[in-house]
């Protein structure tokens, strides 16, 4: 067990601390777990312990005292069903769906998809890496649905990743925008960095890893001023789009994060949806895409908006 204390001065009032705490800490702690640290008198607020849903002024200082256990770095097989779209011994082709981790971290230990792919395949614990990431040639957010491309070996991991690498797979998402972009189609080239003011966070910053984004808007007949938009990446940053929507001022419906601070459209994720992945054949050199339609809930989103 270690401890770790951080420290942050408010900047903004009227935030609740149990909020404000969940923003600062990451993705390690879930907002159940940062409440229950404010309970044990973990958090405390100019050297004070207060309750978790007190309301700051701004100005506070603010200290968490965050207690970490080891990690095991062995994963346990889980029996989780997958939606495979495509299966050959090299790799296979999965639907992710919302709400899933990628692989293990601090408070997301079980249900993710490393989980799932070694009781599917569990010929993929023999690869070269840490077991995990076995089977990960890149990510998708935990609440982002779509297509993401998992290996069997280390042999197509390396020549799949290579192509990450060399911008030569082809990345489409479909996003839901709060509001209409100012213009129809647009490309946004701006780098991200961590944000240095809440470790949660990734922000548009001078200095950060260079980030191009391509949109264009498919449909904005909607109730609100939404536009639903068709996004390619040309690069991979994280959270990526998300940023980039937010610094144009079109954050993502449902993006608790970037997004509007009352969301005008109530749903529990991101309206992002990883719709096409195209990529050469890691050993045959065939070029190969595949597609995902929109999850019933986020089509039953539009649906309702165009009603």
């Amino acid at each position: 067990m270690t401890e770790t204390q951080i420290d942050f001065k408010v900047k903004t009032p009227g935030e609740r601390l149990d909020k404000l705490v969940v923003e600062q800490v990451g993705d390690s702690l879930s907002r159940a777990q940062v409440q229950a640290l404010i309970k044990e008198g973990k958090v405390t607020v100019n050297g004070a312990q207060v309750k978790s849903g007190v309301k700051l002024k701004g100005g506070e200082q603010i200290s968490v005292m965050i207690v970490t256990r080891e990690v095991s770095e062995t994963v346990e097989p889980e029996a989780i069903p997958l939606v495979v779209v495509y299966d050959d011994p090299d790799f296979a082709v999965i639907d992710k769906p919302a709400g899933m981790t990628v692989h293990p971290g601090v408070g997301n230990e079980k249900g993710t998809l490393v989980s799932a792919l070694l009781a599917r395949w569990p010929e993929v614990a023999q690869m070269n890496i840490v077991e995990k990431r076995v089977g990960i040639v890149h990510r998708l957010d935990k609440d982002t649905s779509g297509l993401i491309v998992v290996a069997k070996n280390d042999a197509a991991r390396l020549k799949l990743q290579a192509q990450f690498q060399s911008r030569t797979v082809s990345k489409v998402y479909l996003a839901l925008l709060e509001k209409m972009p100012a213009t129809v189609t647009g490309r946004v080239e701006a780098p991200i960095a961590r944000d240095p003011n809440q470790r949660k966070r990734m922000a548009v910053m001078r200095g950060g890893k260079p980030a191009i984004t391509e949109y264009q808007v498919i449909d904005h007949h909607f109730i609100g001023d939404q536009a639903l938009v068709r996004v390619t990446l040309h690069t991979g940053r994280t959270h990526q789009i998300r940023v980039h929507m937010a610094f144009i001022g079109c954050p993502i419906v449902g993006d608790s994060v970037y997004g509007y601070r009352k969301q005008r459209i109530k749903l529990k994720r991101q309206f992002l949806h990883a719709a096409e992945l195209a990529f050469d054949h890691p050993t045959t050199g065939e070029r190969i895409k595949f597609e995902s339609p929109l999850p019933v809930g986020l089509q039953n989103t539009l649906d309702k908006l165009r009603s």
